[in-house]
């Protein structure tokens, strides 16, 4: 397996805790393990851009592991959200922590990096909040500051129309839209003096704002009560220092398409 295909196997370990994250008043962190659990395994295929930027795509298959206590169910979840676990929820307003790995980026990657500085492996964390103005629409935004990988902050909105059209059937989708801090865009897209002189691009100095426009959208299909598959598509227009970087303008493209499909399947057990 090359190097470029393995940046694109990611694994992701996910903790979502229903309602509050906090044990009951008075109760040991043993008193709340105790119950029921639910583990999710599954995997997902997808074709996507070989970076963010990059006007060439490739196929990559990913893991899907998610373990939390079993509780109601979400009203809505979208493959977009990141690791949330929620401090407050209300039926109407959700609250909480989120986070999400953050791979690294370097020319083995792709021969259109070759010259510029490697992005390290890192993580992003911060804060979410989502909120369901109707039944059927949920508003989601989330607020993450880089960790190693970039001293950046990332600030993403996603509006989601979901519809059931069978009881095991439903298709969601809506506008997306992610701004970041000037460190972030230095990070990914800046282009040093010295960077230039090794790869040929022209230097870039970007500010903050804007990152990209969007719109993405799923077919969710409940085969069985645990086991469930999914088709999803995504497209963002980069905007701003992303589309004015000379790596987007001199070897990439602002249009970057995402599609894929995914199954995935529930187990049950009690602590």
């Amino acid at each position: 397996m090359s190097q470029r295909f393995r940046s694109t196997v990611i694994a992701a370990a996910l903790l979502a805790v229903p309602g509050s994250a906090c044990a009951g008043e008075g109760a040991g962190l043993f008193d709340w393990v105790k119950g029921d659990w639910k583990l999710i395994v599954g995997a997902t295929g997808m074709v996507a851009p070989d970076f963010e930027g990059s006007r060439h795509r490739m196929f990559g298959v990913s893991p899907v592991i998610s373990i939390g206590k079993a509780g109601p169910e979400a009203r809505f979840t979208s493959r977009n959200d990141d690791i949330s676990v929620s401090f407050y929820d209300n039926g109407r307003l959700r609250v909480g922590a989120t986070g999400k790995v953050i791979l690294g980026r370097d020319e083995d990657d792709s021969d259109d990096l070759k010259g510029l500085d490697p992005v390290r492996w890192g993580a992003e964390i911060g804060g979410f909040a989502e909120v369901y103005p109707t039944d059927w629409l949920r508003v989601r935004g989330e607020l993450r500051h880089g960790v190693r990988s970039h001293s950046g902050i990332v600030a993403d909105v996603a509006v989601d129309a979901f519809l059931d059209v069978t009881p095991s059937v439903r298709v969601s989708g809506g506008p997306r839209m992610s701004f970041a801090s000037a460190d972030y865009f230095d990070a990914y897209y800046g282009v040093s003096a010295s960077e230039s002189a090794e790869s040929g691009l022209s230097q870039y100095d970007p500010d903050g704002g804007l990152k990209s426009i969007g719109v993405g959208g799923a077919y969710d299909w409940k085969v069985t009560d645990k086991f469930v598959t999914s088709v999803f598509s995504e497209y963002s227009r980069l905007m701003g220092s992303a589309a004015d970087s000379s790596l987007v303008k001199e070897r990439g493209s602002p249009n970057q398409f995402t599609f894929g499909i995914s199954a995935a399947y529930r187990f049950d057990f009690t602590m």
